[in-house]
């Protein structure tokens, strides 16, 4: 099966899904976390009527925990010391982890770890899918479960809580018409508020990648 057929597939299924949501639950918040991720968060954005606060991609959450617990290895810290956010597409190339504001403890991991040291966490994170399923046969495993329930209880919860997730973007971080994991603040509505970070220049240009990546597998949609 080609990757267009597929993507075919999964988007008949995500649409099914979504229109049967709105049906019978009017005032839903859909979590999309069938892949790829961006792209199917796009297209429900596309197909429905929900506003944009209600249509959330779960990926970067699941990236971002993935990445966390990399730091946490090569500090050789507990994991609850750590602190850092995975923003981009949800892909293997797509990912870009934010070394420049990750922390032990409010303290730069820079202070702990060397440039080539943050640089293989960074590509370590990336393959994280896939190295799981290399061991496993699959990467669906407890990790998106456990990504998908914190953002539940952070919407059921109203807990105002931040994750990066895929949102629908307008201009932020210079991107429109896109959908890819930038930092928001959940809640009973949903997504409450995107976040406006400072990016470095090579973050910036990753982004820039990640979100043509993105854009590209956006044009198979039979929207």
């Amino acid at each position: 099966m080609t990757r267009e057929e597929l993507i075919g597939i999964n988007a008949g299924i995500v649409k099914t899904v979504s229109s049967n949501l709105i049906q019978h639950s009017p005032n839903v918040i859909i979590i999309v976390v069938s892949n790829p991720m961006d792209t199917m968060t796009y297209l429900v954005h596309k197909t429905t009527d929900l506003p944009k606060n209600r249509i959330i991609g779960m990926g970067g959450a699941l990236d971002s925990a993935r990445f966390k617990y990399r730091l946490a290895e090569a500090m050789d810290a507990p994991i609850s010391d750590v602190d850092g956010m995975v923003i981009g597409g949800h892909s293997d190339t797509g990912m870009v982890p934010l070394t420049s504001h990750a922390t032990r403890n409010s303290i730069k991991v820079s202070e702990f770890l060397s440039d080539d040291r943050l640089q293989q966490v960074a590509e370590d994170t990336k393959v994280g899918g896939a190295t799981l399923t290399k061991l496993l046969g699959t990467s669906a495993w407890y990790a998106p479960g456990a990504a998908v329930s914190a953002l539940v209880q952070a919407i059921a919860c109203d807990q105002k809580k931040m994750f990066p997730c895929s949102t629908f973007l307008e201009g932020e971080y210079g991107l429109n018409d896109i959908c890819i994991g930038v930092p928001v603040i959940l809640g009973k509505n949903g997504i409450e508020q995107i976040v406006d970070i400072p990016l470095s220049d090579a973050e910036k240009a990753k982004m820039k990648e990640s979100a043509e990546g993105v854009s590209k597998t956006n044009g198979l949609l039979e929207l």
